[in-house]
């Protein structure tokens, strides 16, 4: 196992990553205009990409305290560990968040996910977009996948709650602007489609294999034959 230094700092770096280059490519594009609404989501798709490819040896690039609570609950991580992994990913959110506020002041808010309707709609966008997102994770975790499936939820819920699937993204800009409009939706979804997440990986793959009822043997078999 990788000292928990170690992976506290790559849970960190990969964080402020996400948030620098994420919500970062919404303030340039709110000063500039030259990104639009899809290069900032191939922006979060990439980042994640490149902060898994090149950490998730060391700590397992959750980079997302759902993520991280999804894992607890599949028991692939410690109960022990999950909350300075959390603390580290806060930590690197918020660190990024004030760079960007540095770098660009107030432009397009750092970033912050806000509901652009109402409430109910972003909490329910926010748990489904979450639940693919670690369901993907869950079950792939290749590197392409993850990122595939950020930048595809991002283009798609972007205009309407940030896309965050993710408090701590959600956090960091939060914190540095002011603005907590909803704010509690963006851990509560979140966790709530994590969980999901989890729950629909076990039964797609049960401990022990479901027996095939006869007709159904008979339909897949080859040839015929039985498995």
């Amino acid at each position: 196992m990788v000292p928990l230094p170690r992976a506290l700092l790559a849970e960190l770096l990969g964080t402020f990553a996400l948030v620098f280059f994420g919500p970062g490519a919404a303030v340039v594009d709110a000063q500039t205009g030259m990104l639009g609404h899809a290069g900032v989501a191939l922006v979060f798709g990439l980042t994640v990409t490149v902060v898994i490819a090149s950490l998730a040896p060391i700590s397992g690039a959750h980079i997302n305290p759902a993520a991280t609570f999804a894992l607890v609950l599949a028991g692939k991580v410690s109960l022990s560990r999950a909350p300075a992994y959390v603390l580290a990913q806060l930590l690197g959110a918020v660190l990024a968040a004030y760079t960007l506020l540095a770098l660009f002041g107030m432009k397009g808010n750092l970033g912050v996910t806000v509901p652009a309707g109402s409430v109910g709609q972003a909490f329910a966008l926010e748990t489904v977009m979450t639940f693919f997102l670690l369901l993907v994770a869950l079950r792939s975790g290749l590197p392409w996948a993850v990122g595939g499936v950020v930048g595809l939820e991002a283009m798609m819920g972007g205009p309407v709650t940030g896309a965050s699937m993710n408090p701590a993204r959600s956090f960091g800009p939060a914190l540095a602007s002011g603005l907590w409009t909803a704010h509690w939706l963006y851990w509560a979804a979140p966790l709530l489609g994590a969980a999901l997440a989890v729950a629909a990986n076990r039964f797609l793959s049960p401990a022990a294999p479901l027996e095939a009822q006869p007709h159904q043997a008979q339909e897949f078999a080859p040839q015929g034959e039985l498995p």
